[in-house]
């Protein structure tokens, strides 16, 4: 979409408006972004383009903590070249859980992250020497977490299947 240039000059010259266009005209040539309750607009030579920006939600793990599906190239990009899926799930302080990855197409690797983005576990190969995750963790503050499917490096994805267990106590 092309917008015609319109430039709006103060109709009555003071040291303020002066020194605004003195400012203005230094950071207008570098291509401009403001953002308006999520919209990104993005202003250079006279172009407008918009760009929705709207908030990352990782999609809810059903409620019996097991999905089977598959990582593509359209899931999340990571550098190294591969995919990344994300699950949302809610976990409670003091909590233990198991998450199991495994996958017949790709060397799988499963991440619990905080709602902050911090790692609390991640794990790549299981201790049955298999190319499928398992990864125990102990959960210490109540919330949302993020359970992080991926491939190990550049690997392709395909189908795999996930299951969070949450360990109970034995008598």
């Amino acid at each position: 979409m092309r917008e015609s240039k319109t430039t709006v000059l103060p109709t009555k010259s003071t040291p303020m408006s002066k020194k605004f266009l003195r400012l203005f005209s230094r950071i207008w040539p570098i291509a401009n972004r403001i953002t308006l309750g999520g919209l990104l607009i993005l202003i250079n030579s006279g172009r407008v383009a918009a760009q929705d920006n709207r908030v990352y939600t990782p999609i809810s793990l059903p409620p019996s903590n097991e999905v089977a599906d598959a990582l593509t190239d359209r899931d999340i990009p990571l550098g190294d070249g591969g995919f990344a899926r994300d699950y949302a799930i809610q976990l409670a302080s003091g909590e233990q859980v198991v998450i199991e990855l495994t996958s017949d197409n790709f060397d799988t690797v499963v991440t619990l992250l905080s709602k902050e983005g911090k790692t609390v576990g991640k794990n790549d190969d299981g201790p049955d020497g298999s190319s499928n995750s398992l990864l125990f963790a102990r959960i210490k503050k109540t919330g949302s977490y993020t359970v992080r499917v991926q491939g190990f490096s550049d690997t392709s994805g395909g189908k795999f299947f996930l299951k969070v267990s949450r360990l109970k106590a034995v008598p």
